[in-house]
């Protein structure tokens, strides 16, 4: 892709948070956005760095994890194309308190801060959107502190499997996960080590729930699924 010839007018006119503005306003934040590859791996920002802008995934995955002092990391959000990130800590004075760092090679379109809050002043509604994002990010997170607390690590990845199942087409075909990054990232996601995820998707294929191969995942029955092991 080349860079010079992307529309970044006509990519945010497609984003949630953008299709309501009208062609000069979305002309006017396109000036204040930048576009930046990222290798795999790569480090988006840091922990302590500035927040100067907030990022749209283009094509990619971007990781947002902390780091413990043991050096353990607690993977937070993977964020795909099309979804946004970073957005609250702009808004603030304070640097940024997680690390983002690219899982694949990505492209990451950044909205800078000074044409966001541009765009707030001239449009107010635009805050209210702002504002519906984050809530709906906030409760996400909520959600995730009380699966941790209530829900044992078998149903959370069950929980994980059922959200991310796609179907062929079929009515009565299995579903589907194909893992979009590796079991030692999703296991981080939650809240679990890599070695438990493998233990339980091993005892769910014993059970014939699932049926694993490399990184894709056959639910082979979802409504039984579900209720394991409490059926």
């Amino acid at each position: 892709m080349d860079l010079r010839q992307f529309d970044i007018p006509r990519y945010l006119s497609v984003l949630p948070l953008f299709n309501d503005l009208q062609p000069a306003e979305l002309q006017r934040l396109a000036e204040g956005c930048q576009l930046r590859r990222f290798v795999r791996g790569e480090a988006v920002y840091r922990c302590g760095d500035p927040c100067e802008a907030f990022h749209v995934v283009v094509t990619g995955q971007v990781k947002l994890h902390a780091i413990a002092p043991s050096g353990q990391e607690k993977v937070v959000e993977l964020v795909g194309p099309g979804n946004s990130f970073g957005e609250a800590l702009v808004f603030g004075e304070r640097p940024c308190v997680i690390n983002a760092t690219a899982l694949l090679d990505s492209l990451l379109l950044g909205v800078r801060k000074e044409a966001l809050f541009g765009e707030i002043a001239h449009e107010p509604r635009f805050a209210l959107r702002m504002l519906a994002g984050m809530s709906r990010r906030l409760h996400g997170l909520i959600n995730d502190v009380e699966a941790y607390a209530l829900h044992s690590g078998t149903q959370r990845v069950i929980g994980y499997l059922l959200r991310e199942q796609s179907s062929d087409g079929e009515p009565d075909a299995p579903a589907t996960v194909s893992l979009p990054v590796s079991k030692a990232t999703i296991a981080s996601r939650l809240s679990i080590t890599p070695e438990y995820f493998s233990r339980v998707l091993g005892e769910l294929e014993t059970a014939r729930l699932i049926e694993v191969d490399k990184r894709d995942i056959r639910i082979l029955d979802a409504p039984r699924l579900a209720r394991y092991p409490l059926q």
